[in-house]
């Protein structure tokens, strides 16, 4: 990749423009302080210089080492076929997840473990866990709380699922398409394997569509008893077939069932020698399931048909060589398109079968009528029924979408649906062209993302601090069903999505191509945050904003709500802005809704791309081989930059958290200019080698990434994409990373953890296999994995998640988990509210058989109202004195100790501050009846037992009016009573009792 160093004029546009307008002043604005970064820059970047005109660099980008950037998916890999399989009280469910099982609580549907995790980076030991997809999942039938699973590694894989615990690993050699186990066969599962063919496809790759079934026993070799991978003591051949769609028992292990191609396959379990008898179908069968008490199966056809086969009897199976048997069948038709599950509900009274018209079908099997649940979501890949004794028989969905619907069984509705992000359900449309814009947005005051959700006219909210789908909208109302006949519907498709800056405000592009018999739609709709209701709300459509052509860019300005615009720009060659207006309604009501406000045109060209300043003082256009600069305040064509080298730009950018450069990009070409220089001349130009995709520009720094698409691979979906980053100061990349996977549409993620004043990138992406991955220099997102069988081995040296066993049975009594979790919080200080006399009185509103024991709630309540004091004040050597003089007195310990009553602490008062409050009181006090005296040992009176000094104040006059103390200031502490006045140092008991 090299940069050449072409000339570039900069030209301008009379007739588009005032003559008066002058291209430098609204560019000079920013002059004042974009000098000092100039100079910053320049002194940064002394490898390069820029005297005249633009740079001569021609590095290439390969001299910079590309290194893996970090990513993280925030979406499953695929929706399985292989339906959910319920523990044994049916509190949990499992689903296989790629190379994983996640196991999911019935109630909240938060994934509570993880089991075979793949292996670590840096890890090959396939003993960690599945190294290829898992493709299916049983019980132990002798064991319930361990699973088995099969995975085309060719291993077979025993759990402990309670505690993550992988305990045996078979080795078959050969890629496992179906796990089948029975209680009648301790010891054996039954496994359909791949099998070794001829044919090949036109690119010469073998076509695996052959299988065999073989009996496995769990057994290890005494060779391989101790090694982490085993082998199996005994490994029989049952019967050859073609790639198989099922396999199953009946219900007393009788009989092996499997389905292949246009047949269905019986052997006797009894007699495994004698292999499989074929029965034929006149359609190609898709998915199979046995009956839980009668001797018959279920299977469903690509027609739509549901056949009952009456064939596991000794009378109808007949073992000859190459002939194939008949049987007796039942046909049951609803579904117009493929029947892809199938399941018995436990008493076998029901069959449920579901396909691609998201239709759950209820059959009463004795009656033959049967009932519908519509509109489940998307279409329906496995049916599974919980069969808990103690709660209500309940059917789980797996969607194609990747979600999970329970409907009740007695009022046949959705009872709650649990997803993360929902995938694009290619079952069922088509998925967009290459050329098609996917949206993508990022709403800063929900934290959320919102993103395109399993049909193509409705977009979800997704929240990935929470890893929880929030709301799913749909802009344009369509109908669910994906085809008629054979004929495809194209649906309606949300094309663009934008958020403004303070994220009040949405607006989406959706459409729909017309043909001969339907004219084409496309509407511009804004979109209200209402934050009572945390979901989006309509308030405008505009109809065909550009004619029926196409929209090809929309944005918002980043400026405050009362002064916001929209731009957007249309295959017509118009660039539209647009306002809000506020309008007075019938109650006297403001309603804000939005207007067209401008209309511009440049030459003939037609306009692909906008960009706004950061200051929203300026707008970008990009239009052919031209960059437009408009002031939207006045419509003004401010400047014109043009691109010689590159007939058609495919977007522009401002760069820098100030927007004192501007990027122009084409297929191959990267453009940069200086707007604050004097001569608006090209600053430097990148040829680059591969096709330039997306530019994102840093929010807080002089920065931006430029991705590019590399060639493809044979597997499109695992297509590397390379991240350059570049600064303006040059045309070399300073910094080259590359990510696994092409990318559709990509946006800034912003983190609260991350300071915009640093260049560091974090960025969210569709991938073109339609997964939502984050990658850049930061990534945090909350994990919802679980414990994993790789964090239990490590419990030492890694904080010990929660397992399925301490979820069922509380905390392990045989674990210390303190000493690990306390080294992996920080420390903190806890708290507690103290209790107020208000919430004490309504703790004793409730009848006294409901309280708990009165010796439970005395610690706790005296506990929190008297605390004790902290730190005591320094006492006054009067008042210790006096202290120490009245210490033969009889008063309550409580006052001499401050008391904290919750969170309030009392001062200490001392003599003279006290002394003051009794002038007080003798001078306002009213005459005390008379009191009987008598006089004891050391001098001094007692009145009702209170003790007072006999030399202290005279009493008060007859009339009550107390006499004036004339030697106030040479009182004594031991002269604080008066016969009217009440003992200071009593406690509060005891000068009631005096009262």
């Amino acid at each position: 990749m090299a940069a050449s160093t072409p000339k570039a004029s900069v030209a301008r546009a009379r007739h588009d423009a005032p003559e008066h307008a002058s291209p430098e002043k609204p560019l000079k604005r920013k002059a004042k302080k974009a000098k000092e970064e100039a100079a910053a820059l320049e002194r940064e970047a002394g490898e390069q210089t820029f005297a005249d005109g633009p740079a001569a660099a021609s590095t290439s980008a390969s001299a910079t080492k590309e290194t893996q950037w970090p990513w993280v998916s925030l979406t499953d890999s695929s929706a399985g076929r292989h339906p959910a399989v319920f523990t044994k009280d049916g509190s949990y469910f499992f689903s296989i997840v790629g190379s994983s099982v996640k196991i999911y609580s019935t109630a909240t549907g938060q994934v509570v473990s993880t089991l075979s995790a793949a292996p670590t980076a840096g890890s090959l030991d396939a003993a960690d866990g599945h190294t290829d997809v898992i493709t299916s999942l049983v019980l132990n039938p002798h064991n319930a709380f361990q699973v088995m699973t099969g995975s085309l590694d060719g291993h077979i894989k025993v759990w402990d699922f309670l505690d993550a615990l992988l305990l045996q690993t078979i080795d078959v050699n050969k890629p496992i398409f179906h796990i089948a186990a029975h209680e009648k066969f301790k010891g054996y599962v039954f496994v359909a394997v791949s099998r070794p063919s001829k044919k090949t496809n036109k690119s010469g790759k073998t076509i695996e569509d052959n299988c065999s079934v073989h009996r496995v026993s769990l057994r290890p070799t005494n060779a391989t008893a101790q090694l982490p991978i085993q082998k199996s003591t005994d490994i029989r051949d049952v019967g050859k077939m073609r790639l198989t769609r099922g396999l199953s028992f009946s219900h007393d292990g009788a009989w092996l069932v499997a389905i292949g191609g246009h047949k269905a396959y019986v052997a006797s379990t009894s007699n495994i020698k004698a292999g499989f008898v074929k029965f034929v179908s006149p359609d190609a069968l898709t998915c199979l399931t046995c009956h839980p008490t009668e001797d018959y199966f279920a299977t469903g056809d690509v027609k739509g048909n549901i056949r009952l086969w009456y064939c596991l009897n000794e009378s109808v199976i007949v073992h000859t060589p190459g002939v194939e048997s008949r049987a007796s069948t039942t046909t049951l038709h609803w579904h117009a398109h493929p029947v892809s599950a199938l399941a018995f509900t436990p008493n076998g009274a029901y069959l449920l079968s579901g396909g691609e018209e998201s239709v759950l079908v209820i059959w009463q099997l004795h009656s033959g009528k049967k009932e519908f649940v519509p509109r489940v979501g998307a279409p329906i890949m496995n049916i599974s029924v919980s069969r808990a004794v103690s709660q209500e028989e309940e059917y789980l969905l797996g969607l194609a979408d990747a979600s999970f619907a329970f409907v009740n069984s007695a009022r046949l509705k959705i009872s709650r649906t649990f997803s993360r992000i929902k995938l694009d359900p290619a079952i069922s449309h088509n998925r967009p062209s290459a050329s098609t814009s996917v949206p993508l947005a990022v709403h800063t005051l929900s934290s959320t993302l919102i993103l395109p959700s399993s049909h193509p006219s409705s977009l979800q909210t997704y929240s990935p601090s929470a890893s929880k789908l929030l709301a799913e909208l749909e802009v344009s109302p369509s109908n669910r069903v994906s085809r008629r006949d054979e004929k495809a519907l194209e649906p309606s498709r949300v094309e663009r999505t934008v958020v403004s800056s303070s994220g009040e405000w949405m607006a989406t592009i959706d459409s729909r191509a017309g043909d001969e018999s339907f004219r084409g739609e496309v509407y511009l709709k804004f979109w209200q945050w209402d934050k009572a209701s945390g979901f989006w709300l309509l308030n405008t459509r505009v109809d065909q904003p550009h004619g029926p052509n196409k929209v090809t860019d929309i944005a918002f300005n980043p400026a405050s709500t009362d002064s916001l615009l929209l731009v957007t720009t249309g295959e017509d060659g118009n660039i539209k802005s647009w306002g809000m207006r506020t309008s007075k309604t019938r109650n006297g009501m403001s309603e804000v809704f939005w207007v067209a406000r401008s209309s511009l045109k440049f030459r003939e060209e037609i306009p692909r791309h906008v960009s706004w300043s950061p200051d929203g003082s300026l707008l970008a256009v990009a239009l052919g081989p031209y960059i437009v600069l408009y002031e939207p305040a006045s419509n003004t064509l401010v400047q014109t930059l043009t691109t010689p080298e590159c007939n058609q730009l495919s977007s522009v950018h401002f760069i820098g958290s100030a927007g004192r450069y501007i990027a122009a990009v084409s297929l191959f070409d990267i453009f940069l200019w200086d707007l604050i220089s004097q001569k608006l001349v090209l600053q430097w130009h990148h040829r680059a080698s591969d096709p330039i995709d997306f530019v994102i520009a840093h929010p807080g720094a002089d920065v931006f990434a430029v991705l590019q698409r590399l060639p493809e691979t044979s597997d499109k979906s695992l297509t590397p994409t390379r991240i350059m980053i570049f600064k303006p100061s040059s045309a070399v990349a300073y910094r080259v990373h590359t990510v696994p996977f092409h990318i559709r549409s990509v946006a800034w993620y912003p983190h609260t953890h991350q300071s915009q004043s640093t260049m560091s990138f974090s960025l969210v992406a569709i991938t073109s296999a339609w997964s939502v991955v984050l990658f850049g220099s930061e990534i945090r997102v909350q994990s919802d994995e679980g414990a994993t069988a790789k964090g239990i081995a490590n419990a030492a040296q890694e904080p010990q998640k929660r397992t399925l066993f301490q979820d069922v049975f509380g905390k392990s009594a045989f674990t210390d988990f303190s000493s690990s979790l306390s080294s992996a919080l920080p420390e903190t200080t806890i708290s507690a509210k103290s209790w107020t006399s208000k919430d004490v009185a309504k703790m004793f509103d409730v009848p006294t058989y409901l309280m708990p024991p009165l010796e439970t709630l005395f610690d706790p309540l005296l506990g929190s109202f008297l605390t004790p004091s902290v730190a005591h004040t320094a006492t006054s050597p009067i008042a210790k004195g006096a202290q120490e003089e009245d210490a033969d007195m009889d008063v309550d310990e409580e006052e001499e100790t401050p008391i904290a009553v919750g969170e309030r602490q009392e001062r200490i008062v001392d003599w003279r501050e006290m002394k003051t409050f009794m002038d007080v009181f003798r001078q306002h006090a009213v005459k005390a009846p008379p009191l009987e005296t008598h006089t004891i040992a050391n001098g001094m009176e007692s009145r009702n037992g209170c003790r007072r000094s006999t030399n202290g104040p005279a009493p008060a006059e007859a009339n009550g009016t107390p006499r004036q103390q004339t030697e106030a200031s040479h009182t004594s502490p031991e002269d604080s009573f008066s016969s009217n006045s009440m003992p200071i140092g009593l406690s509060k008991k005891r000068r009631m009792v005096a009262t």
